[in-house]
């Protein structure tokens, strides 16, 4: 999808389609209104014989209306004006993309980020426009025979020249977001370590980027136990991806650390067979790091960051670890293995070791990790630990800000015990309560010393279901408080 700017007033637009909205005590936005002008009262008219709505979230199509070049004019209802807020204008830009990507339109001229939104600039709007957009508008098609195409290829949005920036930066943003989706998505015979490490290579082709992938021989002689073990039941060759820019001079580095496990059967500890399918969006965590490498390649910010991806395949053979295994860490903790099903911890702990070298700023983990976190916030929010209180306030704010949201969850020295053993210096799993507690308590235990932040994003990654579909979240978060950090 191609994103640009247009200042262009509906008297003179010739587009496929332009997009304006309504409010529901019949007043019509400024540029619905000039829409209005132009066509001589004929949208008034609709709206006075309930033909048109401005309750929130309709949306309908008129065609050829009198006076105008445009072929198409969507209208797309707002609610109360008084009660317009952020959320609101979200779920309108939901509504309109979701008409729009099923008409035959080529070309989109959208007026609606010059609605006022309480508290919100024009950038955040135009950010917000094109993220919605972009994610409305994908569409999987890697393995399909006819995958089906939007016939949309541009949308332009009314502003000045002075949103450039904020353009350039979501249509950044947007791309990362995107390529984070297409990664999960893959079928895991295609998006296996070998596959993601190659991608890891390919994207140094990018100005001040450079990428290492280690092997096999290289992490064991790190001494990476845990993740080796994790990787011993199957025939695909773990890998750890690390992928390097440089624009900050000599500044430490934001590191960021993203599970990779391409497909989780459990191990010994199988899953139950319901839904097993969605277990290629067990690397999702890898996938984010993927996109938001993508995004800074883009942008080009001036700080240093590093992206860490371990690449592993959790499966079930007679060579695959088991419960009651004890396993050393690179950090030389020695670990029992109570549920091979709980591996994603044991390959970020030696990722998170490997990360400590490059002195990190700030280190951060993104990892689709518990079933607990699902039960504990669904799918609207990431789960958030960590031990900086200012580290994990700003993440909280950047959530926020680009309503992509996070919850943080207690990391208190009282769940440490629950990881407590009588076989080795502590287990990979806690009792039954608290899982997504008990898990980033074990991640803690690495970072020791270091500004870390822990995202669970087992409930946020993906939709469930047989269309399901992987989010790219929390691609816009992190990047978000990054662009809090730095200046373009």
């Amino acid at each position: 999808m191609h994103y640009t700017l247009n200042s262009v007033r509906p008297k003179d637009l010739e587009a496929a389609c332009a997009i304006v909205g309504i409010y529901d005590d019949k007043m019509l936005t400024s540029a619905c209104a000039e829409f209005d002008e132009q066509c001589q009262g004929a949208i008034k008219q609709l709206i006075d014989s309930g033909d048109l709505s401005g309750k929130l979230g309709s949306a309908q199509l008129l065609f050829n209306l009198p006076g105008l070049k445009t072929s198409r004019v969507l209208i797309v209802g707002l609610g109360e004006q008084r009660k317009f807020s952020a959320p609101r204008y979200i779920r309108v830009q939901k509504e309109a993309n979701r008409v729009l990507k099923g008409s035959s339109a080529t070309n989109a001229v959208s007026y609606l980020a010059e609605i006022e939104v309480p508290g919100k600039d024009l950038d955040w709007k135009l950010t917000q426009a094109v993220l919605i957009a972009d994610h409305s508008h994908y569409v999987y098609r890697a393995t399909l025979k006819a995958g089906t195409k939007s016939k949309l290829e541009s949308i332009a949005f009314t502003a000045s020249a002075a949103a450039e920036t904020a353009l350039r930066t979501s249509t950044a943003i947007a791309a990362g977001v995107e390529l984070a989706r297409e990664l999960g998505n893959l079928p895991p015979n295609i998006c296996n370590p070998g596959f993601l490490a190659e991608r890891a290579i390919q994207w140094a082709a990018h100005e001040r980027c450079e990428s290492d992938v280690l092997d096999r021989a290289a992490m064991t002689e790190l001494g990476m136990g845990a993740l080796l073990a994790v990787a011993q039941g199957s025939s695909n060759e773990p890998k750890l991806a690390v992928m390097r820019y440089q624009g900050g001079g000599d500044s430490k580095p934001y590191v960021f650390v993203g599970k990779g496990i391409t497909f989780d059967t459990g191990g010994v500890n199988i899953k139950p067979s319901a839904a097993l399918e969605e277990m290629k969006f067990d690397m999702c965590g890898a996938a984010c790091v993927f996109g938001l490498m993508e995004t800074i390649a883009r942008l080009q910010p001036n700080i240093n960051v590093v992206g860490i991806t371990p690449l592993v395949e959790n499966m079930c053979d007679g060579n695959a670890y088991r419960p009651s295994d004890v396993v050393k860490t690179m950090a030389g903790h020695q670990v029992e293995i109570l549920n091979t099903d709980a591996e994603g911890r044991l390959i970020l702990c030696d990722a998170l070791t490997y990360a400590l070298r490059f002195k990190p700023e700030y280190l951060i983990d993104i990892a689709t990790l518990t079933g607990a976190c699902v039960v504990a916030l669904g799918g609207v929010a990431t789960g958030l630990m960590g031990n900086d209180d200012a580290l994990v306030n700003e993440l909280l704010a950047a959530g926020e800000h680009m309503h992509d949201r996070a919850w943080r969850l207690p990391l208190w020295e009282e769940y440490q015990s629950q990881l407590d053993t009588g076989f080795a210096d502590f287990a990979n799993i806690g009792s039954k309560g608290a899982g997504a507690i008990t898990a980033a308590c074990f991640l803690s235990r690495f970072v020791e010393g270091q500004r870390w932040a822990h995202l669970d994003i087992a409930g946020t990654a993906w939709d469930s279901g047989r269309k399901g579909s992987a989010t790219g979240r929390p691609v816009p978060l992190l990047m978000q408080w990054l662009l809090s950090k730095t200046a373009l």
